[in-house]
């Protein structure tokens, strides 16, 4: 009898390339470092070059259940987690570099994040995540069951926050923020339920209007299984 192979699991150059452009910002930052231009201003230059970097992963995170739901592209789910993680690795440096900035002071911390409203915020969108990271793994997704998908859905919470925190961060033009507010809802938007059926059926159609193929029949019902999803994550 010969033995089957196994099948092959083919090399993932997105994930590939999601590490590479994550861990981008960060080397930029050294480089600038060693080459002697954070001089002037340190902390402003680390902390923008920490708290940007940490929204734009936030909200490739959430673009990435609308993306799969308009092309039905499932190989980018993958990169759902590790977006995540990266804005959330940002996330915890940016919160870092506030907390020495204000000299590790808890009452001068307390006394800018009641006074600053940009500051609770951030803070907030960052209290949010923080759950999100440390249940992350398939080991808590088989703990949590189906509360898991329940608690990361508070990524949509942690989204408007840091867009809140970024339109009250900006002083004076306040047309890029305002740029990524609107990209966030329409993300948001795409991910209600009547929304996402109506994509998937065009998609549907427009695939079929392009191939020729016949829809796929579903079948009429599901075997009962009382385990946790093993990819319950794919919806949140």
């Amino acid at each position: 009898m010969t033995a089957k192979p196994k099948p092959r699991s083919g090399f993932n150059w997105l994930l590939l390339l999601t590490h590479l452009g994550a861990w981008a910002p960060l080397a930029n930052l050294a480089r600038e470092f060693f080459s002697g231009k954070l001089i002037v201003n340190p902390i402003q230059d680390l902390t923008f070059g920490t708290g940007f970097p940490a929204f734009i992963l936030l909200v490739l995170t959430l673009a990435v259940t609308p993306v799969v739901t308009l092309t039905g592209w499932r190989q980018l789910i993958p990169l759902r987690r590790w977006l995540g993680l990266y804005s959330f690795f940002y996330a915890t440096l940016h919160v870092s570099i506030f907390i020495f900035d204000n000299n590790i002071d808890p009452q001068l911390i307390w006394d800018t994040i009641i006074e600053k409203r940009y500051v609770l915020a951030g803070l907030g969108a960052f209290l949010i995540m923080l759950p999100l990271a440390l249940t992350s793994t398939k080991g808590w997704q088989r703990r949590l069951g189906r509360d898991w998908k329940f608690l990361h859905r508070g990524v949509y919470f942690a989204g408007l926050l840091a867009v809140l925190h970024f339109v009250w961060l900006v002083k004076s033009d306040i047309r890029e923020p305002l740029t990524y507010g609107a990209i966030v809802a329409l993300l948001l938007i795409l991910r209600l339920p009547a929304v996402r059926q109506k994509a998937a059926r065009a998609r549907e159609s427009l695939r079929r209007m392009i191939t020729g193929k016949p829809r796929l029949a579903q079948p009429v019902s599901q075997p009962v299984n009382n385990r946790a999803p093993e990819h319950v994550e794919e919806n949140v």
